[in-house]
């Protein structure tokens, strides 16, 4: 078991464990700890707590001391300095003439480092720039691509449920999504109603993925031939969190329609994955489009001095 305390950098954010040794940490309260990147200023967000060590990745890294006045009057100094670096940074990319848009800057909160974010369509040599930037600063200069979610998490706005987006309220990490979620969830394959803001597909199409993929491995595919109290008939369509099935029977020279609970009827034969019929196969091409933009985003490029 290790002593472990939550901190988050950014709100929202991914919450990373430090190990607080000795010091005794609240909730709520600002720390200085060590990173990969050197010393940072974090908000303790989860209160010290013991967990099993192979919950953990990776060695825990040190809390190195709570936040002092100083330290926190430096970081609001350097804070109210963003502002006018967004600016000259601007000057500088219309100067290089660069195809990319700054979207963000932040200072670390000993000016030891500056960030800036920005998004493009494709990769950018910003190597100059990032000379320009250091000569200009004279402190270290790291500039950092970001994908359109990212860009989104930081305008923020209202999803399609009405509610704040996931990315600006609660979610830490961008989790992969796939077609294949959608397809497996019975949810239409239209790339306007799998979207987000971003233009990415929806982030919450990951939250029930699991309960999902359990279920259709008990289940039969529409298509499977069954057998239940009425005689032999053909899965017609499932309703899946349910477990239902509707079952198509041949009745002369017609059908007829019944729905049973998949624990009420015996599997004969499995049936074919769901078709696609023309209009999903283009949206599906749209979508795989999606997922390749998705891809792009993930593989961020820094440049650091």
């Amino acid at each position: 078991m290790k002593n472990i305390v939550g901190v988050r950098f950014k709100n929202p954010g991914k919450i990373y464990f430090f190990n607080p040794g000795d010091l005794t940490i609240k909730k709520g309260d600002n720390v200085i700890v060590e990173t990969s990147m050197g010393e940072e200023y974090g908000e303790v967000v989860v209160s010290q707590r013991m967990i099993p060590d192979e919950k953990l990745n990776t060695p825990l890294k040190k809390v190195i001391r709570l936040a002092t006045k100083h330290d926190t009057k430096m970081l609001e100094e350097y804070k109210s300095k963003e502002p006018e670096a967004l600016k000259i940074c601007e000057e500088k990319i219309k100067k290089h003439g660069l195809d990319m848009k700054l979207t963000d800057v932040e200072y670390k909160f000993d000016g030891s480092k500056i960030l800036f974010y920005f998004i493009a369509d494709g990769r950018v040599d910003f190597r100059e720039l990032a000379k320009d930037l250091a000569s200009v600063f004279r402190t270290r200069i790291e500039l950092r691509q970001i994908g359109v979610r990212d860009e989104v998490r930081r305008i923020g706005g209202n999803g399609v449920c009405g509610r704040e987006l996931c990315c600006c309220s609660f979610l830490g990490n961008f989790e992969t999504v796939s077609i294949k979620m959608a397809k497996e969830q019975n949810i239409a394959l239209n790339p306007s109603k799998i979207s987000g803001n971003c233009g990415r597909l929806m982030c919450c199409l990951k939250y029930e993925q699991e309960v999902y993929e359990e279920k259709l491995q008990r289940l039969p595919k529409i298509g499977a031939l069954v057998k239940t109290e009425e005689g032999e008939g053909i899965v017609d369509s499932i309703e899946i969190l349910k477990e239902q099935l509707r079952v198509k029977f041949k009745d002369g020279e017609g059908f007829y329609y019944k729905k049973y609970n998949a624990n009420d009827v015996k599997v004969l034969r499995d049936g074919p994955n769901n078709k696609v019929d023309e209009e999903e196969k283009a949206h599906l091409q749209e979508l795989k489009e999606l997922e390749k933009l998705e891809k792009m985003d993930s593989k961020n490029k820094v440049e650091e001095i």
